[in-house]
């Protein structure tokens, strides 16, 4: 029976026992955590070789003969570039590996955009207004960067091949303001989506209003899967081979890390773009720094090795994940049948995406709290942190053992079918 069909006394009913049992989690003052995307410790652990690599080879230096405790090599050294490039779909020649977050090179990346323009084309700074597609839901972090700007973000929803290309393809023609988008192409945060070849092709060939549009890459779970057949079943187009046949190879610029690999905060990342870019980033790049931490660079390859020693890693990691994704579903499946709710069933990346009935996630995510469970802010997958709908919100079950994370689980259920029933008693009123 779905709760909408429940008599009024029925709701008040419901409503007493869910407060009863919502009072009980209180009582136990926990302190559980679902908010970010944050590697557990025994993820972390995996890792921990990575630390001492350099101590026991003694050779602390390139391929090229660079040494990698001195200054220079402002593009990072060969063997991080081929490393990365790998993992991009990338030579080696069209890739820049920057320090730790591919957040901060995504920022750098608009940065330069905003300040000298690309290619020739006007700075964004002194254009009257600036447009950006936001697919969603989507990375709130995507959106605080562009926000910093002042740039217009334009909601586009996705669907389950990414971005709602007929509105993408409809507004990028129309307006030459709208000067990019956020693409999360595989397993996308929130949703867990991946890229059909479709969406990716049309992306790279849509006609654009703006000659400097450009697609900011974000790939940054392209080998986060949970199941080992998900490498063969979701492989996403290439965007820039995309690009290329379409004859716009100066469109994309690819993003990427290790973050999520070894170690958050300490590890390497990278962009990728077509060689014309490429140059033009190295001659920015090249005034804000002489180069990048080599010796992590060094450090990280010779951990992972090579794409078969990444591939080895990653499994680790999925089995850490796995059962932790298998037990949010179950639980959602399980609690809130007839509530209303639907959620992602993702097959690897960091988070499930939560829709509640329309006007409950400020309430879930504020009983929670009060409760002693912190979720990820009602309306963060969405541009300016509004929700229209104040429906979505975003799971992050990584974090927490399982034993932990069963019972933030059975405090956030308890808490959306509070709001649920609230909602329609205050409806019915």
């Amino acid at each position: 029976m779905h709760l909408d069909e429940y008599p009024r006394s029925s709701l008040l009913e419901l409503q007493s026992d869910l407060l009863e049992q919502y009072e009980q989690f209180k009582a136990k003052e926990l302190k559980l955590n679902m908010a970010r995307g944050k590697p557990s410790s025994e993820q972390l652990e995996l890792s921990l070789p990575c630390l001492s690599i350099l101590d026991e080879q003694s050779d602390l230096f390139a391929s090229d003969g660079t040494d990698c405790r001195n200054y220079g090599v402002l593009a990072g050294i060969p063997e991080a570039r081929s490393f990365m490039g790998a993992m991009m779909q990338e030579p080696a020649e069209n890739v820049f590996v920057c320090g730790a977050s591919s957040l901060n090179a995504m920022y750098d990346t608009f940065a330069r955009c905003y300040c000298f323009g690309q290619l020739g084309s006007t700075p964004w700074c002194k254009l009257d207004e600036i447009k950006w597609i936001c697919p969603v839901p989507g990375y709130d972090r995507h959106f605080a960067i562009l926000e910093s700007f002042g740039v217009q973000m334009i909601n586009v929803p996705m669907t389950e091949d990414g971005p709602d290309m007929d509105i993408v393809e409809q507004l990028v023609a129309s307006d030459a303001a709208i000067k990019g988008i956020w693409c999360v192409p595989k397993y996308s945060n929130p949703t867990g989506t991946s890229y059909s070849d479709d969406t990716v092709r049309r992306l790279a060939s849509m006609e654009c209003a703006a000659e400097d549009f450009r697609i900011f890459w974000d790939n940054a779970y392209a080998v986060h899967h949970l199941y080992d057949e998900a490498d063969q079943q979701d492989q996403v187009l290439d965007i820039a081979l995309a690009c290329k046949e379409a004859g716009n190879i100066n469109r994309y610029i690819k993003f990427a890390s290790l973050s999520k690999i070894t170690f958050p905060g300490a590890s390497i990342s990278a962009f990728a773009c077509s060689a014309e870019n490429m140059a033009e980033a190295q001659k920015r790049c090249g005034a804000q720094t002489i180069g990048f931490d080599k010796l992590n660079q060094l450090r990280q390859v010779r951990f992972l090795k090579d794409m078969d020693g990444l591939a080895d890693h990653m499994s680790k990691h999925a089995a850490i994940m796995r059962p932790k994704f298998e037990l949010v579903i179950k639980k959602l499946e399980n609690d809130l049948e007839g509530f209303g709710c639907s959620w992602t069933k993702p097959k690897g990346g960091y988070f499930v995406s939560f829709t509640g009935p329309n006007n409950t996630a400020k309430r879930v995510v504020s009983l929670a709290a009060d409760a002693g469970v912190t979720l990820t802010g009602a309306g963060a997958p969405f541009p300016y942190k509004n929700d229209p709908d104040d429906a979505v919100i975003r799971i992050a079950p990584s974090l927490p053992p399982l034993e932990e994370l069963e019972q933030a689980l059975e405090v956030f259920c308890c808490c959306v079918k509070i709001a649920a029933v609230e909602r329609l008693l205050d409806k019915a009123e």
